[in-house]
């Protein structure tokens, strides 16, 4: 009776153990770490990924977007810089990864792994602002401006330069208090509706403006709402914008540092008065600044 319960209980341990490694092969050392903690609609996100073996490639696909990683040998992880859009509806949704490994000198296998990623609800408020008739009301000159604008813009982010041309933390612009936030609902002279998609810093004309990270500037010129602009890309989709700006200190074509001056602050375009609007377009959707500049990157 005693041997046939030590026997019981080896076959259980020998299960247990089979479990235990069933598991780790299906994805129990696989780590995947998403900053801010809170994620919002509107928010940037950093991911961190640690894979069970070593791999030579990492790539994810997250909201329909491709993700193009990153190794950082300091900390053994793979990181990358991702979004969710303002009109992401709050709920769950998978982070697809996808790993090549290294088996001599041949390509090994691909390994995969999902985890899902939480987005929450963030509520924007609302405000009334008062601009010049002709950006609510534009003439008929005006709105052919404005078209010819669009098409600049267009040509502009269709710029994604496959590389990662960022460096670490991405820095604030000016050293300026902050006037108004991402993703409010504006209402301009009681009738034109538009989303703030971008983040104002409260300075006089004159201002010098930096750039945020390193990277290619493809647009430096006029447009009739956003005044003076400079684009820069710093790569794997990621654009920033700087808008109202009274000078430009950059051409089109130019390569900045972070901190390198790219113009003077001002009011150009469709402003309330003098301030720095800083934007961040990753993929084709509009991102909250605050958000990336708080965040620590490799």
């Amino acid at each position: 009776m005693h041997l046939r319960l030590s026997i019981g209980a080896q076959i259980t341990c020998v299960l247990f153990t089979l479990a235990a490694q069933s598991a780790a092969a299906t994805g129990a050392h696989w780590a995947v770490v998403s900053e801010p903690a809170r994620l919002v609609n509107g928010s940037p996100v950093l991911f961190r990924v640690t894979t069970p073996k070593t791999v030579q490639t990492l790539s994810g696909k997250w909201l329909d977007h491709e993700i193009a990683f990153s190794f950082d040998a300091s900390s053994k992880t793979w990181f990358a810089l991702a979004g969710a859009s303002q009109e992401t509806k709050a709920g769950e949704y998978p982070l697809e990864l996808h790993a090549g490994t290294v088996s001599g000198q041949a390509s090994g296998e691909t390994i995969s792994f999902e985890k899902t990623i939480r987005v929450e609800h963030q509520r924007y408020p609302r405000v009334l602002l008062k601009v010049p008739t002709r950006y609510t009301a534009p003439s008929a000159e005006d709105q052919r401006e404005i078209a010819q604008d669009k098409e600049i813009k267009a040509e502009a982010f269709k710029t994604v330069t496959a590389e990662r041309e960022w460096q670490g933390s991405f820095a604030a612009p000016v050293n300026a208090e902050i006037s108004d936030v991402f993703g409010v609902e504006r209402v301009f002279n009681g009738s034109v509706q538009s989303t703030h998609q971008g983040l104002d810093f409260r300075v006089g004309p004159g201002t010098s403006v930096a750039a945020v990270n390193r990277g290619k500037v493809i647009l430096a010129q006029p447009l009739f709402f956003e005044g003076n602009c400079v684009v820069i890309d710093h790569g794997q989709g990621l654009l920033t914008l700087y808008l109202h700006l009274s000078k430009f200190l950059v051409k089109e074509g130019d390569t900045v540092e972070k901190g390198q001056p790219i113009g003077l602050s001002g009011g150009t375009g469709r402003a309330t008065g003098p301030h720095l609007h800083l934007a961040v377009r990753w993929q084709g959707v509009y991102l909250n600044p605050q958000t990336l500049l708080k965040l620590e990157l490799p």
